[in-house]
């Protein structure tokens, strides 16, 4: 079976130098991340030989995939408020990463465009959920940072008659709405810069070039609605003061 890197010792090999050259150039620039490089890779393998043996099962068995849907949320769910506040509050990530997927999953399978098995219900939600895992935090982290630097800013517009979550939402929007940014620029991108997992994956598995592209589209299509709806919730929730430390 044709595969898009063959597994073998030579690239886990590669991927181990890859590793080590990441923390090592973020070490020289200062970057701060060094460990964080190394940690992410190791525990990168070690999730996905754990979820692959976890998938199997999960794949052919509906109540199964629906438990390992909820854990995924739950990971997500925890990473992205973990990025934005430490504490209680954090948990508040879950509604923007729900108020994203949940709708835009309702009306796939509602419309039947996507049917109710475990080998598409696993992917696709995966992606969706990343998707909005990575819009949350960053429009929460941008939302609150911008805040915090211009508190006076907050201050004087409360002084004109705004109320705080108004006053809140004039400063903070602007900065945490370009969490969006990079959904935008991956869809913009597709098939002159990128070829997405999806697209490849079917390619590798016999699907014609249209069918894959389609279903390519549909995806990042999704993922713009379900993201988009993500930064919207993330902002709402800390120009309500939901997300304070």
């Amino acid at each position: 079976m044709n595969t898009l890197l063959p597994v073998t010792p030579q690239l886990g090999a590669v991927m181990v130098l890859l590793a080590l050259a990441g923390a090592g150039v973020a070490a020289v620039g200062r970057l701060g991340h060094s460990r964080a490089i190394l940690t992410a890779s190791v525990r990168a393998a070690a999730q996905l030989a754990l979820v692959s043996l976890v998938i199997v099962g999960a794949i052919g068995f509906l109540p199964a995939a629906a438990l390992f849907l909820l854990l995924m949320y739950g990971v997500a769910a925890f990473t992205a408020g973990r990025r934005i506040v430490r504490g209680r509050a954090s948990w508040w990530a879950a509604l923007p990463i729900a108020a994203g997927v949940v709708p835009v999953l309702t009306l796939m399978l509602g419309a039947r465009v996507m049917p109710v098995t475990g080998m598409v219900l696993i992917p696709v939600t995966g992606i969706l959920l990343g998707g909005c895992l990575t819009a949350t935090s960053l429009a929460g982290r941008r939302a609150l940072d911008e805040l915090r630097v211009r508190r006076g800013e907050v201050e004087a517009a409360l002084s004109l008659g705004f109320t705080p979550r108004d006053a809140a939402l004039e400063i903070c929007r602007p900065s945490a709405a370009q969490a969006l940014i990079p959904a935008l620029d991956q869809t913009r991108t597709v098939g002159l810069v990128t070829l997405p997992g999806a697209f490849v994956g079917m390619m590798i598995a016999g699907s014609d070039p249209v069918h894959a592209g389609v279903v390519q589209v549909a995806v990042l299509v999704a993922l713009l609605a379900a993201e988009s709806v993500a930064v919207v919730v993330t902002i709402e929730l800390a120009a309500r003061g939901l997300f304070s430390e």
